[in-house]
């Protein structure tokens, strides 16, 4: 059974049981701060499971894209080494939310593998929970009794808290689980082992293809479970283990999930990979397999998360994303011996095998190749640079053994993997300390930790139901009453207080938006709100105190200069898009964006540098819609089907409900929850202030409208005023400064001439001071020239023999250089290098630098240490 068929039996399955299906949230999450990656079926359903938020069906199923890289869930460093974690993984699930419960989500799950999918009975094993009485949790008797109906009791397992208990975090819904174990040896391995005893054993063909979890629980702050309200069913089964087991295969790539992307990389690199079937493998073929199951498990995840709108970068999410791609890349260079950029040709193939299910693969298939092909050069370029730093350290290096601190910084620093620095040392007969590395690591991620360490009590109910609503869009100032109030403890932000309100005018951060600020006001006291964020379905106001008298009465008063500021932006925003899709090209995507009251930034898909010509039509475009006047259209909670027929723009990696909002300029259509002005007029002027890459076919634009711009200008004024005065008035002041550059470039040439005349006037003078030192002919000095004309000096010098070696310093602006000049025959002979005598030597002058073996340079900030760093200059021949 082919994997697209598998996928489509799986939904169908569950739609004759009363399911609505559902299409796969976005891999990135923008509106969950406690998850960084969509990693389990279940995230986009929390505010269900929560109670915030009501369903559109008690009955729902779908296949999630889910990604597991980072904090608790991480399974990157096992991929490659066997043949069933992954990076990216689909999650199939049926969910029910309060509506049937263990009976039939057990039942059907029998149904499904046994009577659709046809695995034979005697391959399955059940676990049930089996209790933990120091939490007060039961046995799960009833899932056990529905089992017993199914099942021989002796496949039946019970499970410890570990394996069959599930928990959304340290607090939140939760409750005993019933998973589901594939045996696929062969008949011959079974007979030796029991199946049962390799359950939860890290056996690779022995796995966990299904999680029904029940739950009935919520778990408070101190640690202690209540039972639910109401109780609900959440399962996942994981795609690419269920392919395997429908293709009889052993390993989850030998299936056709990955065999087109493995097909692919071994037509680029010429290498062969073998199935998990050929036994006695060579340790090269060995490692040449793990190679290319991490790339074809790594571009999955990449692909995915920029075209859900996570680019590469050095910070957050986007780092995670790029570390994914470096160890793929890395994998490459080493093993398979890839020097140029290949995986992004692997994109392609991943858009025709998941296209159908997943669009967004296939219609941001152009952008995900070329981010994907700058990443790999830009990385290429790193290790390169990486294999030269190492080699710097190996010849600092006295002994055999590299310090561990010196990897880590490498690391570190500069994203050159440890595997990778340990194989160079092996190669060239050094080790290094790993203790020492580890001892490094371990201390940055604790620097890490305390850094997002957070401690959340419970939530203080003080008006029970969910009668929190948003009256934003209409009023900025509004009487409230408090719903729920909860302290939260962290490292980065302190103590601070978060509030929910009944009705509030407070806008959450959200869709680029910041969040906003104001107070809230009752009789007696005034509370600051420092900040309006959203967390499942809830919007949260963020106060360093809390009110004396929580039960009190409110007016809740936004901040609206600040709110009108970030409303003309906003607007700005949309017309800037439509301006730029209209003068660059329809190809032109969002793909980021920050509205802040003092400027707005907006990325954008395009490939090449916007024109200065290209910015003034823009900003003429915006500014003529403003000189329109033209009226703010606003559709509220309409079918997201009609505003789509009308024109509107959806953001790709966005969360879309069925009924929308969508906020109309005259030919600006876009789906937006944001504030805006009610006319373009209100915007006064738009005006671009810088331009520039962000990634590869990425562009970012950050503007400025109403008092900024106004600002500016008389920014503008004043400097030019200044400029005029220093000129001393002229009546053409562009005149005057190509003028004063013509004399400029005059007066460089002249200097040019007299330090070149100065440098052939020393070269006799220095001829003469050269001193022969164990037949070598040796100069440290300093010399009155810029360190052109010393390296000019150099060279003059150089050409007198073939046993030189020279240190001239310099101290042109107060600025110390130091440039060494060996013989290339003494390089040769002597084993001397340039490079490494001027990165000792720099230290005296708090420095350093480089170069090649016969010629080099340093520069530093400590004139002073001149003197020592020539005195010391003769040790090297001595």
């Amino acid at each position: 059974m082919k994997s697209h068929d598998i996928r489509k039996q799986f939904l169908q399955f569950f739609e004759s049981k009363g399911h609505l299906i559902v299409p796969s949230a976005p891999i990135v999450l923008k509106d969950d701060p406690t998850l960084m990656f969509n990693n389990s079926g279940m995230a986009q359903f929390k505010e269900y499971f929560l109670g915030n938020a009501e369903p559109k069906s008690k009955r729902i199923a779908d296949t999630q894209k889910c990604l597991r890289v980072s904090g608790k869930h991480n399974d990157l460093e096992d991929v490659g080494f066997d043949t069933y974690h992954h990076t990216m993984f689909e999650m199939l699930g049926n969910w029910s939310f309060g509506d049937y419960f263990k009976k039939d989500a057990i039942n059907w799950a029998w149904e499904l593998l046994t009577e659709v999918y046809k695995i034979p009975k005697e391959n399955l094993y059940v676990s049930v929970f089996e209790g933990n009485p120091d939490e007060n949790v039961p046995f799960d008797q009833e899932a056990w009794d529905i089992w017993k109906e199914l099942i021989d009791e002796d496949r039946i397992i019970l499970g410890n808290k570990k394996d069959n208990f599930w928990e959304m975090g340290d607090q939140g819904p939760c409750g005993p689980c019933s998973e589901i174990h594939v045996d696929l040896r062969s008949e011959e391995e079974k007979a030796k082992v029991s199946g049962k005893s390799l359950v939860n054993n890290d056996h690779p063909q022995v796995v966990e293809i299904w999680n029904n979890v029940f739950m009935e629980f919520n778990r408070k702050a101190d640690g202690s479970l209540e039972k639910l309200p109401a109780q609900h069913v959440d399962t996942g089964m994981g795609f690419e283990r269920l392919c395997m087991a429908l293709q009889g295969k052993t390993s989850n790539y030998d299936t056709d999930v990955f065999t087109p992307l493995i097909e692919k990389v071994e037509q680029i690199t010429g290498l062969n990979y073998t199935s998990n079937d050929v036994k006695n493998i060579s340790e090269e073929q060995n490692k040449i397999n793990i190679a290319i199951r991490v790339i074809v498990d790594h571009i999955r995840a990449v692909a995915f998360a920029i075209a859900d709108g996570q680019l590469p970068s050095n910070t957050g999410a986007g780092y995670v994303i790029r570390r994914i791609l470096r160890r793929a890349i890395r994998y490459g260079f080493t093993f398979l011996n890839t020097k140029e950029p290949f995986i992004y040709e692997l994109v392609a193939v991943l858009s025709n095998q998941m296209g159908e299910f997943f669009p967004e693969i296939k219609s941001q298939q152009h952008l995900v190749t070329n981010v994907i092909r700058e990443e790999e050069a830009s990385f290429l370029r790193t290790l390169e640079q990486g294999l030269q730093l190492l080699e710097n350290v190996v010849t600092e290096t006295k002994g055999n053994e590299v310090s561990g601190a010196k990897v880590f910084e490498l690391y570190d620093t500069f994203g050159f993997p440890k595997d990778l620095t340990a194989l160079i040392l092996k190669e060239k007969g050094f080790t290094y300390n790993e203790a020492d590395f580890e001892t490094e690591l371990q201390k940055q991620k604790a620097r890490s930790r305390a850094a997002s360490e957070v401690t959340t009590d419970d939530w203080k109910i003080l008006i029970d139901g969910n009668v929190e609503t948003f009256v934003g869009y209409d009023q900025t100032e509004n009487e409230v009453k408090i719903t729920r109030i909860r302290k939260v403890d962290s490292k980065k932000d302190g103590v601070l207080y978060q509030i929910v309100l009944d009705a509030t005018p407070f806008y959450p951060e959200g869709g680029g938006q910041v969040g906003d600020k104001g107070i809230l006001v009752s009789a007696n006291e005034t509370i600051e709100i420092i900040d309006t964020k959203k967390e499942n379905n809830l919007i949260l106001h963020f106060a360093k105190q809390l009110p004396e008298k929580v039960e009190a009465g409110f007016v809740a008063k936004v901040n609206t200069d600040l709110r009108t500021s970030t409303s003309k932006n906003h607007s700005a925003t949309h017309l800037m898009h439509l301006a730029l899709r209209t003068i660059l090209g329809t190809h032109v995507e969002q793909k980021g964006s920050l509205v802040h009251p003092n400027y707005l930034r907006f990325d954008f898909s395009h490939f090449s540098k916007v024109t200065d010509e290209e910015i003034r039509q823009v900003e003429a475009f915006v500014n003529q819609r403003i000189e329109e006047q033209l009226q703010l259209v606003e559709h509220r909670n309409i079918p997201i089907q009609q505003a789509m027929a009308q024109g509107a723009m959806a953001l790709f990696g966005e969360k879309y409900g069925d009924t929308v909002r969508m906020i109309e300029f005259g030919n600006s259509k876009e789906l937006c929850g944001g504030i805006h002005v009610k006319n373009t007029a209100d915007i006064w002027h738009f005006k671009i202030i810088s331009e520039g890459a962000v990634a590869a076919g990425i562009r970012r634009i950050e503007a400025i409208t109403g008092d900024a711009v106004k600002d500016y200008y008389k920014n503008q004024e004043n400097t030019l005023a200044e400029l005029k005065e220093t000129l001393k008035n002229p009546q053409d002041i562009l005149k005057s400064v190509v003028s004063l550059q013509d004399d400029n470039a005059k007066l460089k040439k002249q200097i040019e001439q007299l330090l070149r005349e100065k440098a052939k006037s020393l070269k006799g003078e220095l001829a003469s001071a050269l001193q022969v030192i164990n037949g070598i002919q040796f100069l440290a000095k300093q010399v009155d020239l810029n360190p052109e004309g010393a390296k000019d000096l150099a060279y003059e010098l150089g050409n007198l023999g073939t046993n030189i070696f020279l240190v001239l310093a310099t101290a042109e602006e107060n600025k110390p250089m130091l440039t060494c000049y060996i013989s290339k025959e003494l390089v040769a002979s002597h084993n001397l290098n340039a490079g490494q005598v001027v990165r000792e030597l720099g230290k005296y002058i708090q420095g350093g630098g480089g170069g090649q073996p016969f010629f080099a340079t340093a520069g530093g900030k400590n004139v002073g240490g001149i003197k020592e760093a020539l005195e010391r200059a003769v040790d090297y021949i001595k």
